[in-house]
């Protein structure tokens, strides 16, 4: 009987430790107070990092250096909380990343869409956003984060090929400013 009770209450001890790492692990992913968790790593983030505010189906990323950030808010007002705070972020600059396929996605196949192409149209103007096949961005992701942070806030929008990749850059040092420099060092 005396056995009973302390293996009894092992188990007992190991099922709490297990819900409790479990709901940490919930709280690594889904975080109410998103924007402080992106806040905190502005600072750091610097040229070479990405950010990459993403639809609802995209992936669980595996790289090292990959985090995910679920924000249970809409695409697009994530995207215009997201650009603010990298605009106000003196440092750095976005280098604009959208799927090509998003121009192919027709509505009657996709509802919402037109709309979101409209949406994404208007709140990336005059950013220069640049379309690229989504599987080379998941390529590049999947390189960048072997060594590089990248911070993926997903929404809660489901219409695909949506995700904006930002890929930050200098943004106190031009392309223009680094090729002149390079020019005088041959």
């Amino acid at each position: 009987m005396r056995k009973i009770i302390p293996i009894f209450g092992i188990a007992i001890l190991l099922a709490a430790f297990v819900a409790c790492d479990s709901e940490d692990s919930e709280r690594t992913l889904t975080a109410p107070n998103w924007m402080d968790t992106l806040t905190g790593y502005l600072p750091a983030l610097g040229h070479r990092n990405w950010i990459v505010v993403a639809d609802s189906a995209f992936p669980l990323q595996i790289s090292p250096g990959i985090e995910t950030i679920v924000t249970g808010e809409d695409h697009f007002a994530v995207l215009d909380k997201v650009l603010k705070a990298v605009d106000g972020a003196k440092h750095i600059r976005p280098k604009v990343w959208l799927d090509k396929e998003l121009a192919f996605v027709p509505e009657e196949l996709a509802p919402g869409a037109d709309d979101a192409r409209r949406r994404l149209d208007e709140a990336l103007k005059g950013r220069g956003a640049m379309p690229v096949l989504h599987e080379d961005l998941i390529a590049r992701l999947d390189q960048a984060g072997k060594t590089f942070k990248i911070v993926m806030v997903k929404t809660t929008l489901a219409v695909p090929y949506t995700t904006v990749f930002l890929e930050l850059d200098c943004g106190y040092w031009s392309p223009e400013a680094e090729a002149k420099m390079r020019e005088k060092m041959k």
